[in-house]
């Protein structure tokens, strides 16, 4: 069974055109972005994809794009998984695994465990995703012995926000290639101490060279003092995402990304950007702090 790698994995978005098609050379871009902000792997097709607004032409077609683009310089993993019927799920998921990805990544909200073992090739390695769209299913303890003791499924983006329960998950998974990574930026800390493998999260898209920096340097000093910050920088999640990571793409890091997206209409008000501005300027503050 395959071993993925600790650290930040980010939640790949999709840039789009004016005319609302897969912008690849934005694609691209975005790819060598990630790598040189020192991301250790790349979540490409999830819900900040878009996926749920994506045909599965369209999902098959970036996953093999990131994959090829990424060419083994660090890991991928892929989801695509929005189908209800679990037989569909196993079908599609069958096509994305010949793209040989690190894992293939179901959700929990329409998950069939039993369905996907025995559907899904042994070589390929599993994971999962407790995606809060349409709606949130937060596995529980049994469910999480269940997929350890498989020896089949290898990661498990955690999104229930909840230090406790994240604090018995390390402690199942310890010892086992099921690696833990937590979604949330106010716990995370505290539950990398505690044994979690890393961060998955939107703001991988934001500075993701930051929570790199937290995890590989945990003992630091200044490493609590660099979580608070991003804790709080984090609730610009809540504006509008993914809206607001395009456009903060564009305006400070020069990718000149379309903010346009699928998943919600471009309505935001004028504060937005003074708002991402102080976001980026609090980031370089830190990155002197840490330098």
């Amino acid at each position: 069974m395959k071993n993925i790698t600790n650290g930040v994995w980010v939640t790949m978005i999709t840039p789009f055109t004016k005319d609302s098609k897969i912008d690849y050379s934005a694609v691209e871009a975005l790819v060598e972005w990630y790598i040189s902000k020192n991301v250790d792997g790349i979540f490409a097709v999830c819900q900040s994809s878009e996926m749920f607004f994506l045909s599965f032409e369209e999902r098959f077609e970036l996953a093999k794009f990131v994959i090829e683009t990424v060419n083994k310089r660090v890991e991928v993993i892929v989801s695509g998984n929005t189908h209800d019927d679990a037989d569909v799920q196993i079908k599609e998921a069958r096509a994305f695994a010949e793209l040989e990805p690190e894992a293939i990544v179901f959700l929990t909200n329409r998950l069939d465990i039993d369905k996907t073992l025995k559907g899904m090739p042994e070589e390929t390695a599993l994971g999962v995703y407790e995606c809060p769209y349409p709606s949130k299913r937060l596995l529980t303890d049994s469910e999480i012995e269940y997929l350890v003791k498989s020896g089949r499924f290898v990661f498990l983006k955690d999104t229930s926000c909840d230090a406790e329960i994240m604090r018995r998950r390390a402690k199942m998974a310890l010892g086992t290639p099921f690696k833990v990574y937590n979604a949330n930026a106010a716990t995370l800390y505290e539950t990398l101490k505690f044994g979690y493998n890393g961060y998955c999260g939107v703001m991988g898209n934001f500075h993701p060279d930051l929570y790199a920096w937290l995890y590989w340097n945990l003992n630091d000093a200044r490493a609590e003092r660099v979580a608070n910050f991003l804790s709080m920088m984090s609730v610009i999640e809540c504006r509008e995402y993914p809206l607001c990571a395009k456009y903060y793409l564009s305006l400070f890091e020069g990718l000149g990304i379309n903010k346009l997206c699928r998943s919600r209409p471009d309505s935001h008000g004028p504060a937005l950007a003074h708002e991402l501005k102080a976001l980026c300027e609090i980031s370089r503050e830190l990155r002197e702090f840490i330098a």
